[in-house]
């Protein structure tokens, strides 16, 4: 298995020593070059959104990476990532994002802070925000992975997983596990 992380800006590293630990192959996808290499997988690390989308564009990624998800590749997409993968900002228009999934995001609602919290079936994981988007609408395939404080903060629909925190700034690998879960069952479907 290998998964590409897109390195225009975040905790690109720190995703991949999460990866690594599960013992997966990753690499940083910096430029529409990396979209030559073979993988299974894609995750949007967390960062600035608007200069995220910026730099994927001006590097060739943005309709490629659109392209890929919407074939079904499997996508994790970490607080700006999951703002990047939404089809709706709350009173913004995005044009420019991805919008690959039926969530609307509401930017910057939960302040920095740290929590161990419910995520899919497991009780209980770290989870740290720091000026967390919230899921405040989505469509009825969405299915809600986390709630914090209220607020819908990690969720799934089919091939994208989305989170408000930021899991690669934890030791924990649980969302990553997951995500290799996902990764593994659409591998097996592709190979028939």
């Amino acid at each position: 298995m290998m998964i590409a992380v897109v390195a225009v800006q975040g905790a690109v590293r720190e995703h991949q020593n999460l990866l690594s630990r599960l013992g997966i192959e990753s690499f940083p996808l910096e430029d529409a070059s990396g979209l030559e290499r073979p993988f299974d997988a894609l995750i949007l690390p967390g960062g600035d959104s608007k200069v995220q989308s910026k730099r994927m564009r001006q590097r060739g990624l943005m309709e490629p990476i659109r392209a890929r998800i919407n074939e079904g590749m499997p996508v994790l997409g970490t607080c700006s990532g999951m703002i990047l993968l939404a089809r709706q900002l709350e009173n913004a228009d995005v044009p420019y994002y991805l919008g690959t999934m039926p969530i609307t995001v509401r930017r910057r609602q939960l302040p920095s802070f740290q929590v161990n919290g419910a995520f899919a079936a497991l009780r209980s994981i770290p989870m740290r925000f720091i000026n967390a988007p919230v899921i405040t609408d989505m469509d009825p395939e969405v299915e809600i992975l986390s709630l914090t404080r209220g607020e819908v903060t990690a969720a799934r629909c089919g091939n994208q997983l989305v989170t408000a925190f930021h899991p690669e700034m934890t030791a924990d690998t649980s969302v990553h596990h997951y995500f290799k879960i996902m990764v593994d069952g659409w591998r097996r479907r592709n190979e028939g």
